[in-house]
């Protein structure tokens, strides 16, 4: 099989996941690590891969591959189901410190998929956790299980979600909800995820009478360029093997684009009614925001 990215989990409102509570809705906790997904090559051999790319044993992601591409769980696993698919999360420190000490290193899978031509069927939790279970395979549970939850109910899931944090630390990054009978209007499965305030602080669109004087570019990069999302792409870059301080910045900025464009543009066209966004102001709202959010990056690169 070849690689295949996982979808892009999208925040829970917009026009992409527009009817997904609209149902018995599976709810998982969000952790916060890196991106990783295990499965067998043309070859029969355990392949692996981050979000974007393969992993091999030149170009890893944090010990990822040589990991689990040997684990005996992992191989047993394959050997019975391999059709599947796994995808999951590698936990590493990022943004969020506070897990147990216990927690960290291990691949949590959170969905299980099988190849249909080119798509990918999605195993519902119930099917797949004892599949894991089987061969000792960590995996994020279930936190609630809801028909037609409300966003009231969905918070208060959120607000108790303390999978694998340390006791008096707090709560997780936030929750990802499941719908596995529905697709959205553009014939994609689709999940949804809520992330907690605490860590978005995320402000809410201004409404302004003439789209043309605003500073829509300054706008858009305060609101969803938040402290949580910098330090949460700056913890990644940080702990990636290419990893070179002389060129943090223009990679910061570089990123910070690419994650303004791929996960919040189309909110952005939907909630300012098809804005005209010039992208070289954009940019330099981008180093705005890194100045203000991480100042000593821009010490240590003068140096």
């Amino acid at each position: 099989m070849e690689f295949k990215k996982y979808q892009h989990v999208v925040r829970l409102g917009t026009v992409e996941s527009e009817g997904l509570l609209d149902g018995i809705c599976t709810i998982m906790p969000k952790i916060d690590g890196t991106n990783g997904t295990i499965y067998l090559d043309d070859d029969g051999h355990i392949a692996c891969g981050s979000r974007r790319k393969i992993l091999n044993e030149v170009s890893d992601n944090q010990g990822f591959y040589s990991r689990f591409s040997k684990d005996p769980r992992i191989i047993a696993y394959f050997k019975k189901h391999p059709n599947h698919r796994l995808y999951g999360e590698y936990l590493k420190p990022h943004s969020l410190k506070s897990y147990n000490d216990d927690a960290w290193n291990k691949f949590y899978v959170f969905d299980v998929c099988i190849d249909e031509n080119e798509t990918l069927k999605y195993i519902p939790f119930d099917e797949y956790e004892p599949l894991l279970k089987e061969f000792d395979i960590d995996y994020i549970p279930v936190l609630s299980t809801i028909d037609h939850p409300t966003q009231e109910q969905l918070l208060e899931v959120m607000h108790n979600n303390h999978y694998l944090i340390q006791e008096g630390m707090g709560i997780g990054e936030g929750i990802v909800i499941k719908r596995y009978d529905y697709v959205n209007r553009y014939g994609r499965v689709q999940w949804g995820k809520m992330i907690n305030s605490e860590f978005t602080n995320r402000p809410k669109a201004k409404q302004h009478a003439n789209q043309k004087t605003q500073n829509i570019e300054k706008e858009v990069c305060q609101r969803y360029l938040t402290d949580f999302v910098i330090e949460k792409e700056y913890q990644k870059i940080i702990h990636s093997n290419d990893y070179n301080i002389k060129k943090i910045v223009p990679r910061m900025i570089n990123t910070l684009k690419h994650t303004l464009v791929e996960e919040d543009m189309w909110n952005i066209v939907c909630e300012y009614k098809n804005p005209t966004i010039n992208f070289k102001d954009i940019q330099y709202e981008i180093i705005e925001r890194l100045k203000v959010s991480k100042p000593d990056l821009f010490v240590r690169h003068e140096e």
